[in-house]
């Protein structure tokens, strides 16, 4: 008895063959030339007349025949996709990961969906915001967010000083040089806030969610491990049509 995955693999073959088999059909039914033929003999009007040869061309394209062809060749991927279909709606699996079931019985179509929705949802975690590993950061439950330690930093203002390189004398006036001196004034108490999320959850959620990704591949792998149930549909479909 075949199973799901070997119907799967045959299953695009079968259709690009079936494509080009039917587009090659097509263009020879559209070349009337290929579809006519013709016989003809010459007979003089007297016993001295000129005797020509027979004259003959043979049908090389017949519809009916294109017709059977092209009917065997679409029942066979009428039959292929029934059957994955058809098996399709049985193929289930248990969705483990850790020794917990998350999905019981899940069908194969939706377990398809799910890898690539967590292959999304993984490229959307990747850019989540992370704390800047600069601070050190603890949740404040009053602001429901990260927070720094709290930080204090002065706040000065430049003062004029003078600065008195010589004296005056009878002769010279003093020689005095400004300069200007950060005086304190005040202090500045400073606390970061953020939004983003410590380095460590975001890898957690990446390693659950590879652990998931793994789970859900040997789910559908399993599923698709199912026998299949062979189904033949196209003989029917085409006895209706074709006869």
């Amino acid at each position: 008895m075949a199973r799901l995955n070997q119907i799967i693999a045959i299953e695009k073959g079968i259709k690009s063959r079936s494509v080009q088999e039917l587009a090659e059909a097509q263009k020879a039914l559209q070349k009337p030339a290929l579809l006519s033929g013709i016989s003809r003999t010459y007979r003089p009007k007297d016993e001295e007349g000129e005797q020509l040869p027979p004259e003959s061309k043979k049908v090389e394209v017949k519809a009916e025949e294109i017709i059977r062809n092209t009917a065997e060749v679409l029942t066979k991927l009428l039959d292929v996709t029934a059957t994955k279909d058809w098996t399709n709606c049985t193929a289930r699996a248990d969705v483990v990961v850790d020794g917990q079931t998350l999905l019981t019985q899940a069908p194969v179509s939706y377990l398809l969906f799910l890898e690539k929705q967590l292959t999304d949802l993984r490229a959307f975690i990747k850019k989540l915001p992370v704390l800047d590993a600069a601070d050190t950061w603890t949740f404040d439950e009053s602001s429901d967010c990260w927070a720094t330690e709290p930080v204090q930093t002065l706040r000065t203002f430049k003062t004029p000083r003078n600065h008195v390189k010589a004296e005056a004398t009878e002769h010279h006036p003093a020689q005095v040089e400004v300069y200007y001196e950060d005086v304190t004034i005040g202090y500045w108490r400073t606390v970061k806030f953020s939004g983003a999320l410590p380095a460590r959850r975001l890898n957690e959620m990446l390693e659950k969610l590879e652990k998931l990704s793994q789970a859900v591949k040997f789910a559908r792998e399993e599923a698709n491990n199912s026998e299949v149930q062979e189904q033949r549909v196209g003989e029917r479909i085409f006895q209706y049509l074709f006869q």
